[in-house]
């Protein structure tokens, strides 16, 4: 029996995903949960299905032997400690596809109430001043759009800011193909000294780490909005805050900050509070009831696939393989160290117990090689005793 454990209230499209499939023995946490009550919880689990507040570190993944798949019910995998979890012959699975819509969404819709100062005029109204002044607010069309980071999301949102008569320009790391009218700039400069909107739709890491910064902050054309859907550590907050008081920017819209709540009850700490040209939401880019279905559904069924058929495809730690239909009596998922002849071995084991390969599949990553292996005879615990015990296994097991 296999038992897989959420947290977080993952949405219930995931366990529809898992009944239907024929795993039914699931347990559901609504939050995450401390250190101790989580090993607890994970203890004799073999599925994992967390979200952005649960992190698997390595002292807890050495703790749970029994662990085979690591769900990210979301984009980001930070929380999980990858090297980890590859090391182990565990992969982990995310969905970074699933909420791009909900968050191009609310990037375009916080650009625009920007540009014509709602979050002002809102204000002002709830405080009793009708101020019918058109002066600092304007329409998006023919605004220039920068998108830093022309990746899922951002290139969607410059499809969408297109609609809307917006000209998009972009600038990635990596050589991207511009999506409609869009136009790829050389240089971050060269974006942000052209753009009347500039969004962050960057990965977090030490190469993002405050990439708006005062200086960049000051690159920017003066008047310019500045959104971040991305992660909280590419911003210095405090150089945003003085760019915004000073009037070189005119708006901000954070969704993501450097140091986050912990729970419903605690307030953001930041200077930014209460200022009127600033949108901050509380990390809910792709809160949407459609977003979350769908995450919910894309990762468990990347999950399924690997139970039932060993595909990793997806997988952001481990080799990935695609699905292939079973040809043999039986299936076996080796995780070994990657060492020359490790693919021979393996092959040699089986051999010498009575296993014809039908079919193999192998690819590697960094220190691991993965094999499928579709044979025909009997796979008994004698044989998966000698396979799993061998020096060169990390993990095996059959499906």
């Amino acid at each position: 029996m296999t038992r897989i454990v959420l947290f977080e209230n993952i949405h219930p499209s995931a366990r529809e995903v898992f009944a239907e499939a024929g795993f039914n023995d699931i347990v559901a946490h609504a939050s995450a949960l401390p250190p101790e009550s989580l090993r607890e919880a994970l203890r004799g689990a073999q599925v994992a299905g967390i979200r952005s507040r649960t992190h698997l570190d390595a002292a807890l993944l050495s703790d749970l032997s029994d662990l085979r798949a690591v769900g990210c019910f979301c984009i980001g995998t930070n929380q999980v400690d990858l090297e980890t979890t590859m090391l182990r012959g565990v992969p982990v699975f995310n969905a970074p596809f699933s909420n791009t819509r909900s968050v191009a969404e609310l990037v375009l819709a916080e650009a625009i109430l920007l540009l014509r100062r709602i979050p002002e005029k809102n204000a002002r109204v709830h405080q009793g001043h009708w101020d019918k002044s058109a002066t600092g607010a304007f329409e998006a069309r023919g605004k220039t759009l920068g998108v830093i980071g022309y990746g899922n999301i951002g290139s969607q949102v410059g499809t969408l800011a297109e609609t809307c008569g917006m000209r998009v320009v972009f600038h990635d790391i990596e050589a991207k193909l511009p999506l409609g009218n869009a136009r790829a700039c050389t240089s971050l400069e060269a974006l942000l000294a052209q753009s009347d909107v500039v969004t962050l739709h960057v990965p977090g890491g030490r190469g993002t780490k405050n990439i708006m910064d005062a200086a960049t902050l000051a690159a920017m054309k003066p008047g310019a909005i500045l959104i971040n859907a991305s992660r909280g550590t590419v911003v210095d907050i405090d150089a945003l805050h003085a760019a915004l008081n000073s009037g070189h920017l005119s708006g901000a819209a954070l969704d993501v900050f450097p140091t986050e709540p912990k729970n419903v009850d605690e307030p953001l700490a930041s200077p930014l509070i209460g200022m009127r040209n600033v949108i901050l939401t509380p990390h809910i880019g792709g809160s949407t009831q459609e977003s979350q279905e769908n995450i919910g559904r894309e990762v468990a069924e990347k999950l399924v696939r690997y139970l039932r058929s060993g595909t990793s495809k997806g997988a952001v730690n481990f080799p990935e393989i695609p699905y292939q239909e079973a040809a043999g009596s039986a299936r076996i998922l080796h995780v070994h160290r990657n060492l020359p002849g490790a693919l021979g071995t393996l092959s040699n084991l089986m051999a010498e117990h009575g296993l014809n390969i039908v079919s193999q599949q192998l690819q590697t990553r960094g220190q691991i090689g993965y094999v499928i292996s579709d044979v025909e005879g009997t796979v008994d615990d004698t044989v998966m005793s000698v396979l799993r015990s061998h020096p060169i296994t990390v993990r095996c097991d059959l499906v």
